[in-house]
């Protein structure tokens, strides 16, 4: 068995994520106050209670979602001990951070403190450049890439995350996500329009990276002490200082989750895990695995699908 843990990012927050796990786990409850006092927000609350309408705001989404994977990862990490080894980590956008809080670059205190300072930026852009972002599906990235490059309409739109070979999402203005639209759908695609209030990862968060890269110029990174593959390059990186320059380049640029995914195979993966709320990454692998590919991929965020995972790995020994 060749295992990868992967962490998911926004989008995948739901009411009570996290929640079994902090009733039920001292260490689960302290995780989780202190992300609260690092961020100075009632996070707990907010993920039991919501409204999802205020805890679907990037600068409480960011450290919610952060806090709830990290706390998963603790759990996993106190129940699997060293039974196996863990090949590489990844993290989807937002979820990059838990990544990097699991291979030991930043301490938990720190990445809470940093996607919340993250979430604060992109709702500030957001607020000024307002956008949205759509999932195309039913096109090669080449195919909408050419599209995006040839489109002479009113506003900004890019690619913003290549998630399977056949599943994009594109972040710009309305003006420019509805011209690109209508040219995605004359090609055959199926549009979605997601449910978040910034165009993350597009030039209209851009001007949240000087000001995110001088908060983080304080804060430590470490050499990873698992490899991480990264949004930014899709390839592993061990300098901190190049890490930190990534991530705030992140910001606005691409998620090059299916080329990570192809990357992890093509190194031996043969076990995915998704460690936090939803199924999101864990349906990703399945469109992105060749047919016939021997590939298993699990997800827990509750002590019983963690149960399930951990029964999986001990049996796979």
């Amino acid at each position: 068995m060749k295992l990868a843990v992967l962490f998911p990012g926004q989008g995948s927050q739901l009411l009570g994520m996290g929640q079994e796990f902090v009733k039920e786990n001292t260490t689960s409850a302290a995780l989780l106050a202190m992300a609260e006092a690092a961020c100075e927000s009632r996070l707990g609350a907010l993920c039991t209670d919501g409204p999802m309408e205020e805890l679907t705001r990037a600068t409480n989404l960011q450290p919610a979602i952060t806090i709830i994977n990290l706390i998963c990862w603790r759990r996993f990490q106190e129940e699997l001990g060293e039974k196996v080894a863990i090949s590489c980590l990844a993290g989807h956008s937002l979820g990059e951070y838990s990544a990097l809080c699991a291979a030991g670059v930043l301490s938990i205190e720190d990445t809470v403190r940093l996607v919340s300072k993250r979430g604060a930026l992109m709702e500030r852009e957001g607020i000024k450049n307002p956008g949205g972002m759509r999932a195309v599906l039913g096109l090669d990235i080449k195919t909408l890439d050419a599209i995006i490059d040839g489109y002479r309409g009113d506003g900004v739109v890019t690619t913003a995350n290549h998630n399977t070979p056949e599943q994009i999402v594109i972040s710009g203005s309305f003006s420019g996500l509805d011209g690109v639209t209508r040219l995605a759908e004359e090609k055959g695609a199926k549009v979605i329009p997601l449910n978040v209030s910034v165009a993350n990862h597009s030039p209209l968060v851009a001007d949240a990276i000087p000001d995110f890269r001088d908060f983080m110029a304080n804060i430590e990174f470490k050499a990873p002490s698992i490899p991480v593959y990264f949004n930014v390059s899709a390839g592993l990186e061990n300098d901190p200082l190049k890490i930190k320059d990534m991530m705030a380049r992140q910001i606005g640029s691409r998620v090059r989750w299916c080329e990570i995914i192809e990357a992890m195979l093509a190194g031996g993966v043969d076990t995915f895990i998704e460690v936090g709320p939803k199924t999101v990454l864990k349906g990703m692998i399945k469109k992105i695995a060749p047919k016939g590919t021997k590939v298993t991929a699990l997800q827990f965020d509750s002590p019983s699908s963690l149960a399930s995972c951990l029964e999986y790995i001990n049996q796979g020994q």
